[in-house]
């Protein structure tokens, strides 16, 4: 396995129940660099809103999108994994904002596989009521965002070695 030269700061995005709490670790320790929980940069206020079935809205987001941003920055030039929804071009410009180098990798995947899988979690705090909202909310990655979109079918190493192959053929960050 070759190493990256620079390592990205890679952030793990999609819909609730595409695998990015699954696939972030895996990715990160592929590429020996530290995993961050995305859902863990949430204040308990947003944890009870989704418990209770309520979207966020983008006043509920920024702060959380600012944590995972200062923790990305902190990682500029030394790699690492964070999971993020990042549905919205906003979202992810506010990552960039804080730390320019990221780089996304889409987990994308057909609604009744990702259903599925959301199915069968236990103890998350996302129900899969929510499901509609996060597919209305999503704008996939643009032409002129720094990312990949990886499909979610297969095993987790399956998926894992995609996203792999995918962010090798991705420019490397400057040092």
């Amino acid at each position: 396995m070759q190493q990256l030269r620079t390592p990205h700061v890679v952030v793990v995005m999609g819909v609730a129940g595409t695998g990015k709490t699954t696939i972030g670790p895996l990715l990160a320790a592929r590429l020996g660099v530290p995993y961050a929980e995305g859902d863990d940069f949430h204040p308990q206020a947003n944890i009870d809103k989704m418990s209770a079935g309520v979207p966020l809205d983008d006043a509920d987001r920024w702060p959380w999108l600012d944590a995972i941003g200062a923790w990305a920055h902190g990682r500029a030039g030394l790699g690492g994994v964070v999971s993020s929804s990042a549905l919205k071009r906003s979202y992810r410009d506010r990552l960039r904002a804080a730390a320019p180098g990221v780089v996304f990798v889409h987990l994308t995947g057909d609604r009744a596989l990702i259903e599925d899988r959301m199915s069968h979690r236990q103890g998350h705090f996302m129900p899969t009521a929510l499901l509609d909202s996060q597919f209305a909310t999503l704008q996939p990655l643009q032409a002129d965002e720094a990312g990949v979109a990886v499909d979610v079918t297969g095993s987790p190493e399956e998926i894992t070695t995609r996203a792999v192959k995918a962010l090798d053929d991705l420019p490397h960050p400057a040092k």
